[in-house]
């Protein structure tokens, strides 16, 4: 496929979870290949922007992270306004961290526009030897909301790029989700087949 002719597709993109649990370093892992074992906590919201290319289809994001302290929950009504697909990251040397993700999950329903919202469950911090919550866990949890899921390591790199992927090329896969962002423009999802996934497949497990 031409480069030239691939469309490139806005799409909006939210990091949520307790804080601590290390959105912040995925984003930054993610965005600028970078990590800080001093990440300071965010304040507020941040906001990135990468480009992406999934199987020759380019995809701008725009990749929002914000605080999980309750003092910025205010924050959190234009935060999921026109989110297309959503990161929720626990820590799983933190059971405490894992049991709240019903918190968020409800707050993302009662907060979210639209119903075809992709999820993706990130359990971080694997790098570390003292989990708290087992892979089957995770697995289990994302399998009953119908969530992606992955296990990764903003440390190690473990799997962050591919949950920015897997999540992105869910969205292509549904058009109701971008195509009212993108009039007139034509998003091709190119001729290979959508299976276990590229070199990450190994990692990602879809309900």
């Amino acid at each position: 496929m031409n480069m030239d002719d691939d469309v490139i597709t806005t799409l909006k993109l939210l990091i949520i979870g307790e804080s601590g649990v290390g959105k912040s370093s995925l984003l930054l892992r993610f965005t600028e290949d970078t990590f800080d074992p001093d990440q300071a906590a965010t304040i507020g919201v941040d906001f990135k922007v990468k480009t992406l290319s999934i199987d020759g289809n380019k995809a701008k994001l725009a990749i929002w992270d914000t605080a999980g302290q309750e003092r910025f929950r205010t924050l959190t009504p234009s935060y999921y306004r026109g989110a297309q697909g959503v990161i929720l990251v626990y820590d799983v040397t933190k059971r405490e961290t894992f049991t709240r993700l019903e918190n968020w999950l409800n707050e993302l329903e009662t907060y979210t526009t639209r119903n075809e919202i992709v999820k993706m469950l990130v359990g971080n911090k694997i790098d570390r030897d003292d989990p708290e919550v087992d892979r089957n866990e995770g697995l289990k949890f994302a399998r009953k909301h119908s969530m992606l899921f992955i296990e990764a390591s903003a440390k190690t790199k473990d799997g962050v790029q591919c949950a920015f992927e897997e999540l992105v090329e869910k969205i292509l896969q549904t058009p109701g989700l971008w195509e009212s962002e993108n009039q007139g423009q034509k998003v091709r999802l190119g001729d290979q087949e959508h299976g276990g996934g590229r070199a990450c497949g190994g990692y990602c497990s879809i309900p």
